[in-house]
């Protein structure tokens, strides 16, 4: 009955920008830490942001900071991951997945919900 759906994927060309959005149900978004997924073809998940309960904490891997920016709207139990200056290799399918946290701290482990994902292709 907890889910969470992604949505905003496609196709863009290099140097593009894409937003997408994580919309969750079924549970109170405000005690949820967020993270999005990544998984390329052939290749093992990787993390790829995440933001704390209450949106002051996030993190980001090495290969997309600067690029990429996570926030959150509790309000309208939706995650965003908000992606500038894509390149060939950031395509992948894209997951967010939630953790039950009610403190500053984000993780990119240990999530107790998964949405199924949305494709984003960069490619020109």
């Amino acid at each position: 009955q907890l889910q969470l759906v992604e949505s905003g994927g496609g196709l863009v060309q290099p140097g593009g920008s894409l937003r997408l959005s994580c919309k969750t149900s079924g549970f109170t978004l405000d005690y949820y830490a967020i993270a999005w997924f990544r998984q390329a073809p052939g290749k093992e998940r990787e993390g790829v942001s995440c933001i704390s309960s209450s949106g002051g904490g996030v993190n980001y891997a090495d290969s997309v900071k600067g690029r990429f920016t996570i926030s959150r709207d509790n309000a309208k139990n939706t995650v965003y991951l908000q992606m500038n200056s894509l390149k060939p290799e950031d395509t992948a399918v894209y997951s967010c997945a939630a953790r039950s946290s009610a403190g500053p701290a984000c993780y990119l482990y240990g999530m107790d919900y998964w949405g199924k994902g949305t494709l984003v292709t960069v490619s020109s």
